[in-house]
This record gives structure tokens, sequence and C-alpha cells, in this order.
């Protein structure tokens, strides 16, 4: 079963950004069509989740040369594990935190350096990262590259937390199911990785002052 999903999701090209025609349908209905072996069912699970495991890979462990074989992973992990699925919670939610879960393994592997443990971040190092030049305004670049920029140069669990918050517009409580945080930690990494951002982007670029006032 996992090495024919394996061939299907590379067979279908799902790492691409094409979009494709799917059905829409509800966890239960999914479910029931995924363990009875339907392959279109699996093609819309990816398809439903694939940004939301993206942006996790992408926020936890940078962009980088494994994170589509991490990308993989995830969904292996959770075809393996979709029968033993409580839907205590929605499927996306589960499968946020499978993706979680590979990412926490990944850096393990890889002993870097991550605080899971939600500590306050070191803030010498954030506004080092804002002041690194690689990243630096120039007239001719793009203010969205900036903006990544800055938020790539944020703490991992900030970048985590607001990805989710912002970009997959998770609740509170989902993001704490996903990430395994507490939801008044959840709040207090927005709320401060916002306030770094916005740091960030002014001193790089001062004339967003006001623009960034309501932010």
């Amino acid at each position: 079963m996992l090495q024919s999903v394996y061939f299907f999701l590379s067979l279908c090209n799902i790492l691409s950004d094409n979009k494709t025609n799917v059905l829409e349908m509800d966890d239960k209905t999914l479910l029931e069509n995924i363990n009875n072996g339907e392959l279109s069912a699996v093609r819309l699970l990816v398809e439903e989740n694939k940004n939301l495991v993206w942006h996790i890979i992408i926020a936890m462990t940078g962009r980088n040369s494994d994170c589509e074989d991490l990308f993989q992973e995830v969904f292996l992990r959770v075809f393996k594990g979709i029968k033993h699925f409580r839907a205590d919670a929605r499927l996306s939610t589960w499968i946020g935190s499978v993706t979680h879960h590979v990412c926490v393994d990944y850096l393990r592997k890889k002993k870097r350096e991550m605080s899971f443990q939600h500590d306050a971040p070191d803030q010498s190092t954030v506004f080092k990262s804002a002041s690194d030049r690689s990243w630096q305004k120039t007239e001719n670049e793009d203010l969205n590259k900036v903006v990544l920029a800055a938020i790539a140069g944020l703490p991992a669990d900030f970048r985590t937390v607001i990805s989710l918050y912002h970009l997959d517009e998770r609740s509170y409580r989902e993001i704490s199911e996903i990430t395994g945080m507490p939801e008044g930690t959840v709040k207090s990494y927005i709320s401060r990785g916002r306030n770094l951002l916005r740091e960030m982007l002014i001193a790089q670029v001062p004339d967003l002052t006001e623009i960034l006032d309501d932010f």
C-alpha cells in the first residue's frame, strides 16, 4: 500500500504547483474512501493539505534540498497511520501535527540547534538576521522578497505559528494541537513574532512605518 501511494504521488506530480480539478468531500467520507483504496480520495487528501504541509516544512526547516523528501515522508506517515486516526480533531489538524513531528525528527537527525521547549528566543540573534546584508533592500527589490526574508529571520517557533495563523488561517487551538504548544504560548509567540517582524521590516524599509502601524 505505501509503495503504491508513493508511486501515485510521484505519478500525479503532487509536488508541483499545478492546479487540479478535485471534488470536495467531508473528512468522514474522505477517510472511508481512502480506507477502501480509492486513489481519487488519496489525491484529494494531498491536494487539500499540501499547502499546509509545505508551510510547516519551510517554516521549521527552511528551503533546502530535503523539503520534497520531507513532504513525501509526511504523506507516507499519514497514509500509514490513517486507519488509526481518531476523528476528535479535524483531519487537516492531525496532518499538520504529523508534519510537525516529521520536521522535529529531521532536525534532531541533523543535530541542528532549535528550541522546542518554547523558551524565549535570543533577541540578539533575531536582530543580527535583520541586519544581514544578504537581504538588504535595494530600490529594485520587490517588497515581497523583503517580507519573506524578514520572516525567514525570525526564530523557528515564531515562523511556524505565524505561518499557521496567517497563511493557513488556523485557530489558536488548532495551532496548539499541531505544535504541542499551550494556547497561551501560541498567542504569545504570534504577538511577539509580529512585533519582531515589524521592527525588522521598519529597520530595512523606514517608509513602511505608517503601513505597519496597524500590524
